[in-house]
């Protein structure tokens, strides 16, 4: 059976105050928890995060990285160095990067497989915009997305974690109906299973579009949906809590 798994993407929020807070707030609330957890935070504050998590529980992620191992390309973090910070997730392919930094399904696909490469495990985000869900694109895309992916990593896809985003839902308060969101995970589970029936029975999906704490329980309820990729409401403990107590 799959384990429930949620993490937290701060996005560009934070700040060495507010970190110290809102983690200390959501270890006391993670005790006991029923799912694996996780915090993926901008790059500078890696080293505080590393510290305050370093005997807890709940895991260290990185919202992106360079495609590179290294080399001169000011401004990129490579895999290594986010390993070195005791990274176990980083994210790749968030909307975010694909529409503002252009990139495409074949870089993200690399990026999972340089995150691999360094023992981490990559957090694989697909999903369609709104002018492609009301064109009845959803299925193509996500699968065009994906199998960039699992064409690339073969057998090693059954190390990646998948984030199903839809991009209409991502800090629009509106959220994909618990079918819709459903209907989509079967989809990508279906192409999962095609590269390999333990692949498609293995690996987590998560639902990332507005989850809240009135939302969780019924679409971490759903047969394919494996827990959450969390925006906003990671950045307030007791949404973020409610939202692990949620997870079967």
């Amino acid at each position: 059976m799959r384990q429930q798994f949620v993490a937290g993407n701060w996005k560009m929020h934070g700040s060495l105050a507010a970190n110290a807070a809102l983690l200390g707030e959501v270890l006391a609330g993670t005790t006991a928890t029923r799912c694996d957890v996780a915090v993926c935070v901008p790059y500078p504050y890696l080293a505080q995060c590393q510290h305050l998590l370093q005997t807890s529980t709940v895991a260290l992620g990185a919202q992106d990285c360079s495609v590179h191992a290294s080399g001169a390309h000011t401004g990129e973090v490579a895999v290594g160095m986010l390993r070195e910070f005791g990274c176990g997730y980083v994210i790749v392919g968030h909307s975010e990067r694909r529409a503002d930094h252009h990139e495409s399904d074949a870089l993200v696909a690399a990026k999972a497989q340089r995150v691999l490469e360094a023992d981490m495990t990559p957090i694989v985000c697909v999903g369609e915009t709104l002018a492609q869900r009301e064109a009845g694109e959803t299925a193509t895309v996500v699968v065009r997305q994906l199998r960039a992916v699992t064409e690339l990593l073969r057998q090693q896809s059954r190390r990646i974690v998948v984030a199903y985003e839809p991009v209409w839902a991502i800090g629009t308060g509106r959220t994909a109906s618990p079918e819709q969101a459903q209907e989509v995970h079967a989809v990508l589970r279906a192409h999962l299973a095609q590269v390999g029936a333990d692949i498609g029975a293995a690996v987590r999906i998560l639902y990332g579009g507005s989850v809240k704490p009135d939302n969780a329980q019924v679409l971490f309820a759903q047969p394919d949906i494996d827990g959450g990729l969390i925006g906003g409401a990671s950045l307030k403990a007791s949404d973020f809590l409610a939202i692990v107590a949620a997870a079967k």
